[in-house]
């Protein structure tokens, strides 16, 4: 086994299916919790297949609830290659769903074909700009973005409450004493296209369409290399002239933006209003979240991150299935995610560690190389 490890192709290829691997105990603990319970784990997970891939309007949901996710993860693939955390996600997909609702609210005759690019954009921008406001105070005053980012979700939430129960109020809640927090319903001509009579949206495809070009930003132009110079190593950058700070805003500031575009594509695609239980949950179903695990399953890779994000798609409606066919708690729905998401992350962090590993035993070799032989043997010795 020591020696199936040694060989650099066969251990990167064990590197890229440890989280597969992980999610498969994570999956084996759960039936163990299924069993505990009284359930039949091979009934469970046969209804959550089934409930994920059983039929075209299932698979269509799990596309449909895997779009979100790839594109929070395509922006934390950004964030982290920077060596920046966004734990914003939340917020930043409300705030571009509110950008692009309002949008659609204030000129509600405008032709869809101008509409639709116009309100996607503005939801980009209003996670960008959401997710820079964090980049620029780590930049420039040294700031946690840990911090920063999950207090600007706490802010886009109440923002979300106190437009949606005010300014933003359906009309018809606002003459009822119910007032549910929501939107009037958008126009029918800003409904995103779809395929009937499932709900499977354009935007699942615009969302892989941007895994490619983000790809190509990050490893491919001059300002993706600069980002993974900077998250790399920030003085080396600074030294080379790459402006760090700069680099570090860029980051978070398309991180945002990915966000916001999810946000703004469950509005014009899935919902068709901004509607609300109080929470940032009630509207993202916690997409902001997910889309972290989806990214560090896809091994902070764009193109890793489309499987994965269809993957955590399928759990989550699937999951729903396999509550009704065994008679769970629903608790046991969330442990379930969270064990997937401890084991994976896990993984991640083995996965850094192995390759950390084989970087100083590759300088290692180089050093041997570069020696004279009559030195190479007392160099052994002392490495």
């Amino acid at each position: 086994m020591e020696r199936w490890f040694r060989s650099e192709s066969l251990s990167k290829l064990a590197d890229a299916l440890l989280p597969i691997f992980a999610a498969l105990a994570a999956l084996a603990f759960g039936a163990l919790m299924l069993v505990i319970l009284g359930a039949n784990p091979l009934e469970a997970f046969s209804a959550l297949i089934d409930g994920a891939f059983g039929s075209a309007n299932a698979l269509a949901d799990t596309v449909v609830k895997a779009t979100p996710l790839l594109l929070v993860g395509l922006g934390i693939c950004i964030s982290f290659r920077g060596n920046v955390i966004n734990l914003g996600g939340e917020g930043q997909m409300v705030i571009g769903a509110l950008a692009a609702t309002a949008l659609g609210l204030a000129f509600p005759d405008w032709p869809g074909i101008l509409m639709i690019p116009l309100a996607l954009l503005a939801g980009f921008l209003g996670g960008a700009i959401w997710g820079g406001i964090p980049g620029a105070l780590k930049a420039y005053f040294n700031a946690s973005e840990l911090l920063s980012t999950i207090m600007m979700n706490a802010i886009a939430v109440q923002l979300m409450n106190f437009l949606l129960s005010g300014p933003m109020i359906d009309p018809v809640q606002a003459s009822k004493a119910s007032k549910i927090p929501q939107t009037a319903r958008l126009a029918k001509a800003f409904d995103l296209p779809r395929l009937v009579p499932t709900r499977l949206h354009l935007g699942a495809f615009i969302a892989v369409v941007l895994a490619f070009l983000v790809y190509i930003l990050l490893w491919r132009t001059t300002l993706g290399y600069r980002i993974r110079a900077v998250g790399q190593n920030p003085h080396a950058s600074r030294y080379a002239g790459i402006d760090v700070k700069k680099q570090i805003v860029l980051a978070l500031f398309f991180s945002g933006a990915f966000a916001g575009l999810a946000g703004a594509f469950q509005v014009f695609g899935v919902n068709h209003r901004m509607i609300t239980d109080g929470s940032a949950t009630g509207f993202t179903g916690n997409a902001g979240f997910n889309g972290i695990v989806a990214a560090l399953f896809g091994q902070l890779h764009p193109l890793g991150t489309i499987p994965a994000s269809f993957l955590f798609g399928a759990l989550l409606v699937g999951a729903n299935k396999l509550q009704r066919a065994v008679q769970v708690p629903s608790a046991l729905i969330t442990a379930l995610n969270g064990l997937v998401v401890i084991f994976v992350v896990s993984s991640d962090i083995f996965r850094r560690r192995r390759e950390q590993k084989r970087l100083i035993e590759a300088t290692i070799e180089q050093k041997k190389k570069e020696l004279p032989p009559d030195q190479t043997a007392e160099a052994e010795e002392g490495l």
